[in-house]
């Protein structure tokens, strides 16, 4: 069943703040060195707290590849998995309540969690391994996904079936996105209008890649 506690709501709503800037409001400075950064910057992950910290691009550099450091350094490259493989009944084994979902390698659980977006931020929801290693079989990219940093983000809403391999802050934006649009149960127009959205530019900015 999907989970969720006081400490991980928390965690998560402070990551969704850096999403949900006011239109032209600069991101500050790099919270490790203080330099000043633009909008467009790196992020890197705090591993312990499970949060994002804007960085600049020499900060960055320092933490890439190093998997003893407190911060892991978020990679910038989006792919689409044109050769993804999942079927209807691959994605029903996996019970996620939502067609739209992301999934990342915690170092520190030892094992791959599901996520999702919803109005008050992100849940969270068990993988039963077995069905899981069934399509990571099928599909080897799956084992190549930098933990913690790079997630696999599946849209199955209505008929769409796309996959990206993705930086785990995109799918932090897409959560901000549905938290501060969402409006009654069905979510409103809005909403809507903007995962479309996010998705068009997340694959006009993906490579391609087989699965």
């Amino acid at each position: 069943m999907p989970t969720t506690s006081g400490s991980f709501a928390r965690t998560r709503l402070a990551t969704l703040r850096q999403f949900v800037r006011k239109p032209g409001e600069q991101a500050q400075v790099c919270e490790l060195c203080a330099q000043p950064i633009g909008r467009t910057h790196s992020h890197l992950l705090e591993l312990e707290k499970r949060r994002l910290v804007c960085a600049c691009q020499a900060c960055s550099i320092l933490f890439a590849g190093d998997t003893r450091r407190p911060y892991r350094r978020i990679p910038r490259d989006v792919y689409r998995l044109g050769d993804f493989r999942m079927d209807d009944p691959d994605w029903e084994s996996l019970l996620i309540p939502i067609n739209l979902a992301f999934f990342v390698y915690s170092s520190a659980a030892n094992k791959m969690i599901a996520q999702y977006p919803s109005p008050g931020g992100v849940m969270e929801s068990s993988v039963d391994l077995e069905y899981w290693d069934a399509i990571a079989q099928r599909n080897p990219i799956l084992r190549q996904l930098e933990p913690d940093v790079e997630a696999l983000l599946l849209n199955r809403i209505n008929d769409t079936r796309q996959y990206f391999r993705v930086p785990i802050d995109r799918c932090f934006e897409l959560v901000g996105i549905i938290r501060t649009t969402w409006h009654g149960l069905s979510g409103g127009e809005q909403v809507w209008k903007k995962i479309d959205s996010f998705f068009e530019d997340l694959t006009a900015q993906a490579g391609e890649r087989g699965a």
